[in-house]
Order: structure tokens, then sequence, then C-alpha cells
């Protein structure tokens, strides 16, 4: 059973990481009494986005013993996201474009789920209290039942993104069924989680030009595929190095332990951590490179 390191104090702790903001600032706001100046309010302002080095050095201790909590060593902080996205995405009347990889010289990856189908709470106390960013491709099918679930994940700032209603191999679907599939998914998604989906991924990566036609006409800028996979225990990569490479994009299921050999979700995460930090790499978030 894992000891779970919860409330203001983790939450607070990670404010100095980026991970979270507006840490406990309403009551803050409330005790303190109204500033009399605009130069005054600027300076409070200032005083609190800027903690101090025992603040931060606090706010690391915090996060350390939240991945020994899960028997995990530390990831690295990500740099901050480029103010230019290196992946040029689809404008108005262009070709969506397909990519597997996202060009850059950071040792970074990104992490992806698909389908749906496993809705471990664990898993979510996992990744709320580590703070790893990852992106959901979701197939209605499989989520219906819970749409709740997903949103906890969301709430969390995970991307929602699109994975068909069904899940067919949309090789064997004629450009109006492919449409169906992808356009019907956007609608379901914008519906449930409010925004509409920017990135598509074919289920088992299968896609043709009917596909990116299909998605063009349904509002999408890119189908997302990957170069690399968590296999229960191991990863399968796609490079003959058998390493990972700055900008991989990895391929993840929400499944259980009925397909997991027993492993949960949880479990399978935590081998897919350990696997990114022994080799120097550490995550980013997908969107932020999109």
């Amino acid at each position: 059973m894992h000891r779970w390191i919860r409330g203001t104090a983790l939450v607070c702790a990670l404010l100095a990481t980026g991970a979270t903001t507006g840490c406990g600032a309403e009551s803050r706001a409330d005790a303190r009494p109204a500033a009399s100046s605009a130069t005054s309010s600027a300076s409070s302002s200032v005083r609190h986005s800027q903690p101090s080095r025992d603040d931060r050095r606090d706010a690391r201790a915090a996060v350390e013993a939240a991945y020994r909590t899960w028997g995990l060593k530390p990831l690295a902080a990500p740099p901050a996201p480029p103010a230019v996205k290196p992946v040029k995405l689809r404008a108005d009347g262009g070709q969506v474009p397909v990519i597997s990889e996202i060009p850059t010289q950071e040792k970074i990856v990104f992490l992806t789920f698909d389908d749906g189908a496993e809705k471990d709470p664990e898993f979510v106390t996992m990744m709320r209290e580590l703070k790893v960013p990852f992106t959901m491709f979701l197939t209605d099918a499989a989520i219906r039942a819970d749409y709740g679930y997903f949103k906890k994940l969301q709430a969390l700032g995970n991307g929602v993104q699109n994975h068909t209603l069904t899940h067919p191999d949309l090789r064997t679907l004629g450009a109006s069924a492919q449409r169906q599939e992808i356009c019907g998914q956007q609608t379901r998604l914008k519906d449930e989680y409010g925004t509409a989906p920017r990135l598509l991924r074919p289920p088992y990566g299968n896609w043709n030009e009917d596909t990116r036609a299909a998605a063009a006409s349904c509002g999408l800028e890119a189908i997302v595929l990957w170069r690399e996979s968590m296999q229960i225990k191991n990863m399968q990569y796609q490079s003959p190095t058998g390493k990972l490479h700055p900008g991989d994009i990895i391929l993840a299921h929400f499944r259980g332990p009925s397909e997991l050999k027993g492993t949960t979700i949880t479990e399978m995460t935590a081998n897919l951590l350990r696997h990114i930090q022994e080799q120097g790499f550490t995550v980013a978030a997908l969107e932020d490179y999109l």
C-alpha cells in the first residue's frame, strides 16, 4: 500500500516547480489589507511570485518525497516550452502532417495514453502527486461508461485528443466512414470535455490519404503516431539503438491487470518513468510543442 502525500503542503511546495499556481492565494488575499496603491499592489504581486531560496529547497524536497512514495527517483524539471513551436501544423487549406517525434535537442520525451478502457483511481492519484504531463487519445467506446474519470485527469492539465469513436482500422474504411469515426469523436469529446481536439491518433497507427482528408475536414491539425511504446515492464523501441532519443513520442495504454498480466496501469507507468529517468530524460507536455 502506498503512503499518499496529499494536501496543500505538497501542492504549495510544487508552486516553485511551475506545476501549479494560485496555491492558497484566495485565503492569503482575504487576510491581507487592501493595497493602498497600484504600486504597493504590484510590489506585493512580485514578492509572492518570487519564492525564496528556502521555498525552492522545500519544494524540491517535497517533489523528491512524492517520487520516493512511488518507489521512483525524481525526473528533472522539463525546460520551458519553446517560444516558437517546432512542428508546423495544418493551416487553413493545408495538408495534415503526420508526426511520430518532436524535433528537439533537449533530453525530453512525450507520454501518450490511448483508448481508455482502464479507469484506475490510483493512477489519478499518482499523476496528481507526480505532476507528470501526458496526452490522452480517447476512444468513445472505451470511455463512455465513465467520462468523469478522464475529466479528473484533464483537470490536472493533461490534453484530451481524438482516437475515433469505435477504434477501427481506418484503412479498412471508405472516406465517408472515416469521417464519421473521426468527426463523430470530435463532437463527442468537445461536448464532454469542453474543447475540440487538435490531434488525431489513428487506431493501430494505421492511416491513409482518406484519413488525412477526414482529419482536415473534422478540424484536426495533425496525425500523431509514436516512436517507442511501453510493454508492461519494458520499452519497445523502433530505433535500432534500443534507447530513447530527444523528442520521442511514447505510446502507452489505459489497460488493467487482465491485459497487463496482473500489472496495474499505475505499476506500468512507474516502470515507464524508471526507464525515462535511468536514460537521463524527462517528460514534457506534447501540446506545448505542437
